[in-house]
């Protein structure tokens, strides 16, 4: 009998790796071989995404990355090189000297997926029976309300190709926001009008994803053509896209991989053709860029957050506090929060993490907005600074035992968890770092990683959680994060208001710094000196910054690999590698 020397535990760990890759790269081979195969007939491009989407419907979405940028379109688009405002759905635009009115002029014969006419009728329903439908809880209407009084446009119908937008007051993102998708009346009229038992609209249950995509009418260069959860999401071309012919590539593929390192490997055995590059994959990638036959695209720091936020809202729901209230006391000491922004080493992060490919981060608005503001400028930085930290502490009132574990005053050790998605490999590395930071000014912190719907459901409508590492994306205008700085913002995760629908929050506190970030992002919208306007936002960043309601982290650089088959990519960190895909082609290399 031949007896076997059991294997060691670091070769068991190693080979459990090893097997996990060989069956991946076996998964990925057998896949590349079924979509070479389907590529010789027709042009198509795979992406991935770490998640399902959570929904097929815009106005109920708040989460990124989502389907909509590629099956609908708006009256205008952005360009995502310069950020310009450029004619989408409309050809053309006539502003009054008042700023207060603009006349589109949609383009000739535009139609929708499945051949229907489009038309003012479906701007003037999409604005007037969705978007400001108060019985649709859309994060949507958040960024159209305007001034104090929260007032909404008003949207009519001049002639069969024209529609008139007018505001009661000066606003300033007034041409940008018509960038929201225009949605189809001959399908989803009727959802409106119908009401359930609780005279909810039928809408609130449309278009989710249990709904067959194919059967979803839309605008943009793509449709969707089915849905397989947790494998992909299939999109074909939109025949009556109206930048015809574009698309140029038939067929465009979501493959939904559930760990970055597995995207990872697909990218590099031939599965997917673009790969979005962490900071700790570069330097491999880089080796293999001319021999593998891709590019590597790189700018500046992405747009949009990284964040560690802390629930603040110290309410009730069904009289259960929503927070332990021992717990919400810390969270809702300003010097607690300064201490933990303080003990975090974002250095150390970008250095180790993001492998010195990322910079820090001190503000809620990107880099890329000219209404950033800097250090230079005067923001405040919270450098890593222990020492700071604990005497931030002490002075709240805060405590060390012996052994160096912070207690509170009335003796309770300083205990929460941080949750954050999981399959994000850098996420999770950031919440170790932060954990074992913490750990170093005496608190205990557990992680707790989270399927990203599950993580969605915790902050919008369970508000059962403590502290969240996530990020927000972001772009050149401000008030696209009003719904995160209104009070009853849909965003305003860290003090959540009951959403419609929601069972009510008792005893909801709203602060004197919170509500003064509400009022000056009303001021900022309606400013249209620049210069002022500059001067409002920049005031705003310096309450964020002195409050903390969100601890800022590390922004890494928009990096991107594509296939060298893939042509016409115009990558910047503004637009990233596929806001122009109806350019795009694919040739055989």
């Amino acid at each position: 009998m031949r007896v076997f020397a059991p294997i060691p535990a670091p070769w068991r760990h190693w080979l459990a790796v090893m097997l996990v890759m060989f069956s991946a790269i076996a998964f990925s081979s057998c896949r590349l071989a079924d979509y070479k195969t389907q590529a010789a007939q027709i042009p198509r491009l795979v992406v991935s995404t770490l998640s399902d989407p959570k929904t097929f419907n815009y106005a109920l979405s708040s989460e990124s990355p989502n389907v909509f940028s590629y099956i609908y379109e708006g009256l205008i688009t952005e360009n995502g090189l310069t950020g310009a405002i450029e004619p989408a759905l409309a050809e053309r635009w006539q502003i009054s000297e008042d700023k207060q009115r603009i006349v589109f002029t949609l383009r000739q014969g535009l139609k929708w997926s499945d051949g229907e006419p489009l038309t003012v009728d479906d701007v003037v329903f999409t604005y007037n029976e969705i978007y400001f439908n108060e019985l649709i809880p859309t994060p949507v209407r958040d960024v159209l309300k305007i001034g104090e009084s929260e007032a909404l446009p008003t949207v009519r119908k001049l002639s069969d190709r024209q529609v008139e937008f007018t505001v009661p007051e000066p606003f300033a993102p007034f041409l940008r926001i018509t960038s929201l998708p225009i949605l189809p009346a001959h399908s989803l009229q009727e959802s409106i009008t119908t009401k359930d038992a609780q005279g909810k609209p039928k809408f609130l249950t449309m278009l989710g994803t249990s709904t067959d995509p194919s059967t979803i009418i839309v605008n943009g260069p793509y449709q969707l053509a089915s849905y397989v959860p947790n494998e992909r999401v299939i999109f074909q071309k939109n025949p009556y896209y109206w930048r015809q012919p574009q698309p140029y590539i038939e067929q465009f593929i979501w493959q939904i991989v559930e760990s970055t390192d597995t995207s990872l490997i697909q990218f590099r055995s031939g599965g997917l053709d673009v790969l979005s590059i962490s900071p700790d994959y570069f330097s491999l990638l880089k080796r293999e860029e001319k021999r593998s036959n891709f590019s590597i695209h790189e700018d500046g720091p992405a747009p949009g957050t990284s964040f560690i936020a802390f629930n603040l809202n110290k309410g009730r729901r069904n009289g259960k506090s929503l927070i332990d209230p021992i717990k919400s006391r810390w969270f809702n000491t300003v010097a607690f929060r300064q201490a933990v922004a303080h003990a975090i080493n974002r250095e150390q992060m970008n250095n180790n993490i993001f492998r010195g490919l990322g910079e820090l981060q001190n503000s809620p608005i990107s880099v890329q907005s000219p209404y950033y503001l800097s250090s230079q400028e005067g923001l405040k930085i919270y450098d890593y600074n222990p020492a700071r930290a604990k005497e931030l502490l002490l002075g709240a009132g805060f405590k060390y035992n012996k052994q160096g574990q912070l207690f509170d005053a009335d003796g309770n050790r300083v205990h929460f968890t941080l949750i954050t998605n999981a399959g994000n490999k850098i996420r999770e590395a950031m919440a170790a770092q932060i954990q074992a930071d913490l750990s170093q000014i005496g608190m205990q912190v557990d992680l707790f990683p989270l399927a990203f719907n599950t993580l969605l459901d915790k902050l919008n409508n369970t508000i059962n959680w403590e502290c969240y590492l996530l990020g927000f994306t972001g772009g050149i205008e401000p008030n696209d994060g009003a719904n995160v700085w209104s009070v009853n913002g849909g965003s305003h995760r860290f003090n959540q208001p009951a959403k419609p629908g929601q069972p009510p929050i008792e005893g909801r506190e709203i602060s004197d710094w919170e509500r003064e970030i509400g009022r000056l992002y009303i001021l900022g919208a309606k400013e249209l000196d620049e210069a002022k306007r500059k001067a409002i936002y920049a005031e705003t960043q310096r309450i964020t910054q002195d409050y903390l309601p969100f601890i800022y982290l590390v922004s890494p650089l928009s990096m991107s690999a594509v296939r060298n088959r893939v042509q016409g990519i115009q990558f910047s960190a503004l637009g990233g590698t596929l806001w122009n895909i109806y350019e795009l082609k694919t040739v055989e290399k």
